[in-house]
């Protein structure tokens, strides 16, 4: 794990995304721009909207057409009925459902309000922005991008904002992992007095995701961050490490 100092660098000027672009050429571009360029040991974030855009995971509302329970869900909650029927054809179950929040389980295994589907920061409210179908996947082909361009190995960690039991408000959470593991598992060490640990598996993707969310905002137009000085573990890091089995979940 990392003794010194993180820092954390937002990328600008990479300009709205659409469907198609080629996110290592749109970073590479705008780092170049800003007079920054990627270092060994960096870790590139991105927050899932841009990566969904330029893989053309979003759906026009106009074209939605709601079913039963989306009407019986809008018209109980006051909410928009296309909006909720998106989030219920792209989840695998609804987990929980009330006061105006769905709760579901998305393909990919995540739990989270309306499967991730989101409104904001895209055409204001006309389209709809759906997780990426496979973030793991992209965020692969985004690493295997920048290794060939600038012949370093540059992890990436793709992430979307999530609520969480217990909790008020949003945190990121890493919902693609490449090049790195995603957890740093401490079980079986031992602490400074001498106790062996037996639960402590780091979330460390996940943190990592936090403090790029720090740095991008929300309303700062800035869709990416390169985080340096962090010691992180090479591997075939992915999202699903971050999923705690059903099984194993109290919340499901």
């Amino acid at each position: 794990m990392s003794a010194g100092a993180i820092v954390a660098i937002p990328v600008r000027g990479i300009g709205e995304v659409r469907t198609g672009d080629r996110l290592d050429d749109l970073i590479v571009a705008a780092l170049r721009k800003s007079g920054e360029r990627l270092r060994a040991g960096d870790i590139l974030a991105l927050k899932h909207k841009v990566v969904a855009k330029a893989e053309g995971c979003t759906r026009k509302l106009a074209e939605v057409k709601p079913s039963a329970r989306a009407l019986r869900w809008a018209r109980k909650w006051k909410h928009d009925a296309k909006l909720a029927e998106v989030a219920l054809q792209d989840a695998r179950r609804v987990v929980r459902a009330g006061h105006g929040v769905l709760i579901t389980e998305t393909r990919h295994g995540f739990v989270c309000a309306n499967s991730g589907v989101d409104l904001s920061n895209v055409d204001g409210g006309e389209t709809a922005v759906l997780l990426p179908a496979d973030a793991d996947a992209s965020a692969r082909r985004i690493h295997a991008a920048l290794k060939r361009k600038t012949g370093l190995h540059i992890p990436v960690i793709v992430a979307d904002s999530f609520g969480r039991p217990w909790r008020e408000g949003l945190t990121e959470a890493a919902i693609g992992v490449a090049g790195m593991s995603a957890l740093h598992d401490f079980r079986g060490r031992r602490d400074p007095h001498g106790y062996q640990l037996h639960a402590t598996a780091e979330a460390v993707a996940d943190e990592l995701a936090c403090l790029a969310g720090l740095v991008c905002g929300k309303l700062q137009r800035t869709p990416a961050c390169i985080i340096r000085g962090f010691a992180y573990k090479k591997g075939r890091g992915s999202s699903r490490e971050l999923v705690r089995p059903r099984e194993r979940d109290l919340f499901r």
